[in-house]
């Protein structure tokens, strides 16, 4: 006998193919008049159709109006020969030498909660108030050894010049001469003052290369600022400014015990070529082509 009924088509008629492209178009092309962008139920309402045809629309077109991605385009007129200078150094290091990245993360609150947070358990996240007691804050300078992964770091109340030069002189006697330093930082004034520029003129093993205009993303320590960020100080709670840096000593102390270097795999001419292509969707914008 029959095991199984036949399959019957939907009792609902397919959208027609116009109502999709309808509204695929406003979609890209127009925004609500009292909202930055579509939701499903007011592209439905604008549409005449149900909000969970506007999704599959939506889905089946790889939309997504909700989400919005922030962006930078470096207009920095060496901007390709920088790129091309410190990829070099990421994938090709020079011999005898150590390829240091070096910023500094300023400004490193020791907050501290006024009320204890309720712990994980099952489904219950942990908890954490968003009030606070500010206890000071201090400033984290590190250089990241691109091929080991090893990190030298040290806290300092402020970052000016002259904590600046503090810390070369922690990384000169890091390094075991002869080797040179290469070190990839960012444009900070404090990095280029007339005494940090007499210090290298005496210390001629240091080279410098710097990071383009608002591409901080190509200095590979900031790699390590977002870790270092998301498991160790975003979440913890510090009575005072000793107790923060503490944790951040306490941090690289596990690191450095077993390094895990950043792979860069991104090679100039693919930055490069994506940069040119932002430059040129931009220029279209502005009607500028």
């Amino acid at each position: 006998g029959l095991k199984r009924d036949k399959t019957r088509p939907s009792r609902v008629p397919p959208l027609p193919r116009e109502i999709r492209l309808k509204v695929i178009a406003k979609t890209v092309q127009e925004t609500p008049p009292n909202a930055t962008h579509w939701s499903r139920t007011t592209m439905a309402e604008a549409v005449g159709i149900s909000p969970s045809s506007v999704g599959r629309i939506w889905a089946d077109a790889g939309l997504k109006p909700h989400i919005v991605k922030g962006f930078k385009v470096s207009n920095d007129p060496m901007f390709e020969e920088k790129v091309t200078d410190i990829v070099g150094l990421y994938l090709n290091p020079p011999d005898r030498a150590v390829v240091l990245c070096v910023d500094e993360k300023s400004q490193i609150q020791a907050l501290d909660r006024t009320q204890p947070g309720l712990p994980l358990k099952k489904g219950r996240a942990a908890t954490m108030t968003h009030d606070y007691k500010r206890h000071g804050t201090t400033t984290l300078f590190a250089a990241l050894d691109v091929k080991s992964g090893l990190v030298i770091g040290d806290c300092m109340p402020r970052h000016r010049a002259r904590e600046f030069l503090t810390f070369l002189r922690r990384i000169d006697r890091a390094v075991k001469k002869p080797r040179d330093i290469h070190l990839v930082l960012d444009n900070y004034a404090t990095h280029k003052t007339p005494e940090v520029q007499a210090w290298l003129e005496k210390h001629p093993r240091f080279k410098l290369h710097f990071t383009p205009t608002s591409a901080s993303w190509l200095n590979l320590v900031e790699r390590f600022f977002a870790e270092i960020t998301a498991k160790r100080i975003r979440r913890g709670s510090y009575s005072s400014v000793d107790d923060l840096e503490g944790a951040i000593y306490d941090y690289l102390l596990q690191h450095n015990a077993k390094p895990k270097p950043f792979v860069w795999s991104k090679t100039a001419e693919d930055i490069i070529t994506r940069e040119r292509r932002a430059l040129d969707a931009l220029d279209q914008i502005r009607g500028n082509r």
